[in-house]
């Protein structure tokens, strides 16, 4: 299967990481549809100048000089609404060709009409309070953006590429092409994904891994992008294009997150023009249908409008979900968990099942020797120093892992031969020794028959060592479990998410490993291509299901799932596909991700439920005669600010009580 084929819409979303820029992102609370950029700093200091003004004017008794002051903090602090109510309703209203107002236009047409029947101090203190607001949603939208802004910081911009004669040029990152030979003085930023190729490097990897410890690179050793070099010099040869190193990737991931909005928030920002429209019908309405059923004056109806047109605004219900959803992001990504989108973030807190890749994702993708034995304990020292200096000429996992189970206590410099199928073998001091699995012409010896089928039946892979062609060991080897994997299993059991592992090993390998870490519901001996038809198999018997994988072979899976989540050390095609990226191998990411999703869909249910509460609350005393145009703004405004100061704390580190 394809990378391109693996890309593909889910439930109505694209999760190709590529996005729509011409979709307004940041639209939020009342600030409608800003398809121009303004001076915020000019905005902000007209405002202090009709901030002014209103104070001159309490100083001054009622009548037009008071009046005067009042239009003028209007016209200064009220600008930018006025301009964004009219000009943007008019914008967008002739680009769909339907009418299609924000919610600025309300604001504005509640402050003209306050001042049509002289209320200028009313028109002013909605004004004042809704542009403050204004501001503040501002400032709460880039403080929960402050660690993506922190993250494209990062990028590096510039290399020093060499020639054929080593001489340095100092060029964009943009320019190095794959092949290019590039030098990393100390300090630096290793600008793209590449090959040492001469020197030794001390890289702080901290920006793609995590890894607080800087690690030791030398030539032939892969070093990232955005990566910064200590104290030594070295060259690199580019092995990836800059926009496809793993910080781009990064990149991108984060600029989708900011880019798709939660199903509540997308529910919101669409029903927000149809709300606005129904409250313009339903002002002119109040107004008049209170002169038939009342006994108020036309004064008291058209101000009994005005309030209603403040107090129905749904501006706290828009910065309901926008504010939480983009905190929880930014949280997220400090802890280095990526989320492609606030969609795939909701979805999370609800799901039912989690499926899990086995190999590098439960385990640590390294086996390690957990048994040995051999028939004579007298030799078997010796025997050890013939093994790990077979092993030490071979380039495989299991290799590897003897070597660190073993120490030799002699070191012996030996010819060896690997056979394909066969293993391992050499001669030494007139006799022969092989290491490899068991032949079908092999017969175990009766001390040792037990152990085999003992470490058989418990998954592990077990490897014979003969000495001329009699079996005279046992070595046994197994892909342990991750650290903090059991807690992640009993994490999720404990909030009734049913566990799944989907592995291609044998059915004694997949259940030995489900059974040491929590996990009851095994697939084994799955072929790439049908996982994810298991994946389908789990949504239809569970629902909501989430997909942890790391490899190629998982990108069907991870696509196919609800929410993919890839292991940050995985393949690129993985990471391409799937909703999220955990940047360093540990599970324990995703529990904490799982905890915020379910506190930020809790957090936007409160706002929501504050929103209507008091829309229902100020319209209710509006009828009754009981409230002003500025208390209407005070509570109006106020809700509007507690539900995004509501939604900031999910900027804030979970609680312990809350892990």
């Amino acid at each position: 299967m394809s990378q391109d084929s693996l890309i593909k819409h889910k439930s109505g979303i694209n999760k190709n990481i590529h996005f729509d820029k011409h979709e307004p992102s940041d639209q939020h609370s009342c600030k409608g549809h800003q398809n121009h950029s303004h001076s915020h700093k000019w905005e902000i200091i007209l405002y202090f100048v009709g901030l002014a003004a209103f104070l001159m004017a309490r100083f001054l008794p009622s009548g037009w000089g008071a009046n005067l002051l009042d239009f003028v903090t209007v016209f200064l602090a009220g600008n930018h609404v006025v301009i964004e109510g009219i000009t943007d309703t008019c914008q967008e209203t002739k680009t769909r060709n339907k009418f299609y107002p924000n919610l600025h236009l309300l604001m504005a047409l509640a402050a003209i009409g306050a001042m049509f029947i002289g209320q200028f101090h009313e028109a002013a203190l909605l004004i004042l309070i809704f542009a403050g607001a204004h501001f503040l949603e501002d400032y709460a939208k880039n403080k929960s953006k402050k660690e993506i802004t922190h993250l494209l910081n990062m990028n590096p911009t510039k290399a020093r590429r060499l020639d054929e004669e080593d001489n340095v040029t100092v060029v964009d990152v943009n320019a190095l092409n794959i092949g290019d030979i590039v030098q990393i003085l100390p300090g630096d930023q290793v600008p793209t994904d590449g090959i040492i190729v001469k020197g030794i490097g001390i890289i702080d990897e901290a920006s793609i891994t995590g890894e607080s410890i800087s690690q030791e690179k030398t030539t032939g050793d892969l070093v990232y992008g955005s990566t910064i070099n200590h104290n030594s010099t070295f060259t690199m040869e580019v092995t990836t294009e800059s926009d496809k190193s793993v910080f781009g990737q990064i990149l991108r991931v984060v600029e989708e997150s900011q880019a798709n909005l939660s199903p509540v928030a997308t529910k919101i920002k669409k029903a927000e023009p149809i709300y606005v429209k129904a409250i313009l019908i339903f002002v002119p309405f109040f107004i008049f249908g209170s002169q038939l059923i009342t006994n108020w004056d036309w004064y008291t109806s058209f101000y009994r409008g005005m309030v209603a047109l403040v107090s129905s605004s749904p501006c706290a219900l828009a910065a309901a979900a926008i504010p939480a959803s983009l905190s929880t992001i930014s949280n997220l990504a400090k802890r280095g968990v990526l989320f492609k989108g606030s969609d795939y973030l909701a979805n999370l807190g609800s799901i039912q099942a989690v499926a899990f890749d086995k190999t590098g994702t439960l385990t640590a993708g390294k086996p390690k020797v957990t048994d040995y034995i051999f028939v004579d304990d007298k030799q078997s020292s010796y025997w050890v120093d013939i093994i790990v200096a077979m092993e030490k000429g071979a380039n495989h996992p299991l290799a590897n892992a003897i070597i660190e189970k073993f120490t030799a206590n002699k070191g012996f410099d030996l010819i060896v031969e690997n056979q394909i199928g066969q293993g391992l073998s050499t001669e030494y001091n007139g006799s022969t020794y092989s290491i490899g699995k068991l032949q079908k012409n092999d017969q175990l010896p009766n001390d040792l028959v037990k152990a085999y089928k003992t470490y058989s039946e418990a998954g592990k892979t077990t490897v014979l060592f003969k000495e001329n062609d009699a079996i005279v060991g046992l070595i046994a080897m197994l892909d342990t479990p991750a650290k903090q994997v059991k807690k992640v299993i009993k994490y999720l059991h404990d909030h009734s998410i049913s566990t799944y592992m989907i592995t291609g090993d044998n059915k004694k390998t997949g259940e030995a490993i489900a059974q040491s870490i929590g996990i009851n519901n095994v697939y084994s001996n799955v072929l790439p291509e049908n996982k994810a038809a298991y994946i389908q198999t789990i949504q239809t018997q569970k629902g909501l299901t989430a997909m942890i994988g790391d490899g190629i072979n998982d990108a069907p899976a991870l696509v196919t799932s609800d929410i993919g989540f890839a292991m940050g050390e995985g393949t690129d095609v993985a990471i391409e596909v799937a909703d999220s990226i955990i940047m360093e191998n540990n599970l324990e990411k995703f529990t904490y991700a799982h905890r915020l999703a379910k506190k930020m869909n809790r957090i936007v249910k409160q706002n929501i439920v504050i929103a209507l509460l008091v829309v229902l609350g100020l319209n209710s005393l509006n009828i009754f005669g009981t409230i002003n145009l500025a208390i209407s703004v005070i509570f109006h405004e106020g809700s509007t600010l507690l539900v995004i100061l509501n939604g900031l704390r999910l900027l804030l580190p979970l609680a312990k009580e809350e892990l």
